[in-house]
């Protein structure tokens, strides 16, 4: 597809500016680790909430977006759209705790929390299996919508996407550090969600569509507008309602949607300012990702029913895009390639911009872990602030290369989401409970890593090499989940607790609240010592369930007023206000109590 000079003017546009910022950051960026990996932690909360907003807004998502709409429909979405509670148990409970740690990394907290050599050996193994196993899975998910977006609207070859993006995001992750990835990603977010909204406008347009009111009359689309599945379909319910709501959301670990916190989103809230900075910065987050961004991707995959209604019609249109990546989620840039002149150049900018937010924010995570975790605990602990800079570059560089490797190796977007979800399944509720229950330790949690990892490969690989009947994927889950959660509850109660003097480290210092530490608790009591406890998990969990009814009316209210449908649309507002006056009440409930404990 041949762009105009204009185009290419925009596209150059943007990287110069995102040169820029990167290189103004760049002057601070290698001053210490705290700088570069934390950005001081002086970030203000409306930029740490916008740039992990960013991170999600990736390449992929809108390919995954429209690859779940064409295949189940709108209410296909709620697979992702249930991590919210697990994003709200994090702003309400969890943020103000990750502040209070003081910790470097998410993986620091380990051996705040946990004692021996198995909180060492818990950080140093998590800081490969996250930092780059996982990592690079969910980087690699990112790069393959480059290399379906950069066929589709450039012609280029899937090895040449993945050395050209790669080396750009490469070096501009290398120059500005954290501070640097956040401040690009606030601009960038602009670019991206304006690129959105303005692809979705122009699709609706096409003849072929005949304007969004012809859109939401065609047959085929009308079957997948539904925001909610069919209640009386358990093969669509159980999916899509009732094992997100009821098993996945606290069960399940998947990057951006931690139970408790943890990994990029850990890393913006150390990152703020203070605790209230932490705790409006994660709310901004979810507020944000589940009910604004997602309808202009939902609307241009609508619109791809009607111009592209089978993969056949896909591989007809763009016969040199290699069979293997022709799925539903390349109808996303497909359906680009309508863009007039100045128009194109921008959406594609702000692709590009969806690419490098995510990347640079998992590049840097990464080797953040690589270099504090792995490298300063088990190679040299004496390592200065500018040695450790330096194996995070290094760190930087390697894990790119991999991630561009797995890429080349994968079909769809959806085909990856699976794959993390399993290898995640059962450990969920681990990371809730290690705050809040004394008797969660290290053996814990490395038995539900490891259970579940196995469990996923066992379905990924030895299942098919068996030729075992296939099972759908929420059974795979469930099962998953099963087995994970009754290994590692056995494996607590029949291992060595975490010993008295960290616990009573972690409580003084934490001061979390709640039952589940009475024992250490009434211990300290006993010696006299006194502990301020200013927060209640209860009202935290009763915000939370506010917070959820308040987000959700705000999706379910621009879906019905985009479908025309008023009265729903007024149920929806009616809900969305009295969610939001029960969320001020309890925000003004205060908590203020001394406890002997």
């Amino acid at each position: 597809m041949a762009l105009s000079f204009i185009d290419y003017a925009i596209i150059g546009s943007f990287f110069l500016i995102s040169t820029v910022i990167g290189v103004v950051s760049s002057r601070r960026a290698g001053k210490s680790f705290s700088e570069y990996f934390l950005a001081g932690g002086q970030m203000s909360w409306w930029m740490l909430g916008i740039s992990m907003v960013a991170t999600t807004f990736a390449a992929d998502t809108p390919n995954l977006v429209t690859g779940i709409v064409r295949n189940d429909g709108v209410s296909g979405n709620w697979v992702w759209w249930a991590f919210l509670l697990t994003g709200l148990l994090t702003v309400f409970v969890y943020a103000k705790l990750w502040k209070r740690s003081g910790v470097a990394t998410d993986l620091e907290f380990y051996e705040l929390r946990y004692s021996g050599s198995a909180a060492g050996f818990l950080r140093g193994f998590r800081s490969i299996y996250l930092g780059v196993v996982f990592n690079c899975l969910v980087m690699a998910n990112v790069i393959l919508a480059g290399i379906k977006l950069g066929g589709v609207l450039l012609g280029a070859s899937p090895l040449e996407v993945v050395l050209i993006t790669g080396t750009v995001t490469v070096i501009y992750t290398l120059m500005g550090g954290l501070r640097g990835v956040i401040l690009t990603d606030c601009f960038q977010f602009v670019m991206a969600m304006f690129g959105a909204i303005a692809a979705a406008y122009v699709v609706c347009n096409r003849p072929e569509v005949g304007g969004f009111a012809q859109l939401l009359e065609h047959p085929e689309v009308q079957q997948k507008m539904n925001l909610l599945p069919d209640l009386t379909d358990m093969d669509a319910m159980i999916p899509l309602i009732i094992m997100p709501f009821a098993v996945q959301w606290w069960s399940g670990w998947y990057p951006g949607a931690e139970p408790g916190g943890g990994g990029y989103v850990a890393q913006r809230m150390l990152g703020a300012k203070s605790e209230r900075d932490a705790t409006r910065a994660t709310l901004l987050f979810q507020a944000t990702h589940y009910a604004l961004r997602p309808w202009p991707w939902i609307v241009v995959a609508l619109a791809s029913i009607v111009v592209f209604p089978t993969l056949e019609s896909i591989q007809k249109a763009f016969p040199d895009i290699d069979p293997q990546f022709v799925q539903d989620d390349l109808a996303y840039p497909a359906m680009l390639t309508f863009l007039p002149t100045g128009l194109l150049g921008l959406v594609i900018a702000s692709l590009i911009a969806a690419f490098m937010s995510t990347i640079s924010t998992h590049l840097n995570w990464g080797a953040s872990y690589i270099a504090h975790d792995f490298y300063k605990r088990f190679v040299d602990r004496e390592a200065n602030d500018e040695r450790l800079v330096m194996i995070g570059r290094v760190a930087t560089v390697g894990l790119m290369l991999l991630s561009g490797f797995v890429a080349l190796t994968l079909e769809s977007a959806m085909q990856n989401f699976s794959i993390i979800l399993q290898i995640g399944a059962g450990t969920g509720l681990i990371y809730i409970l290690r705050w809040l229950w004394w008797r969660i330790n290290a053996f814990t949690e490395i038995t539900g890593m490891v259970v579940s990892l196995l469990v996923a490969m066992f379905f990924q690989f030895v299942s098919p090499a068996l030729e075992l009947p296939a099972l759908a994927a929420w059974q795979e889950l469930l099962i998953g989940v099963g087995l994970t959660t009754a290994a590692w509850v056995a494996v607590t109660f029949v291992t060595p607790a975490t010993d008295e003097a960290t616990l009573r480290a972690f409580y003084q210092k934490i001061r979390p609240g709640g039952s589940g530490w009475k024992p250490v608790q009434q211990r300290l009591e006993a010696e006299g010592i006194v502990v301020r406890i200013e927060d209640s998990i209860s009202r935290g969990l009763m915000a939370m369930v506010a917070a959820t009814f308040l987000i959700y009316s705000v999706l379910f209210s621009t879906g019905y007023a985009l479908y025309r449908e008023w009265t729903h649309l007024v149920v929806s507002l009616v809900v969305l206000l009295f969610s939001a006056m029960a969320l001020r009440w309890i925000g003004n409930t205060k908590v203020d109590k001394t406890s002997h404990v």
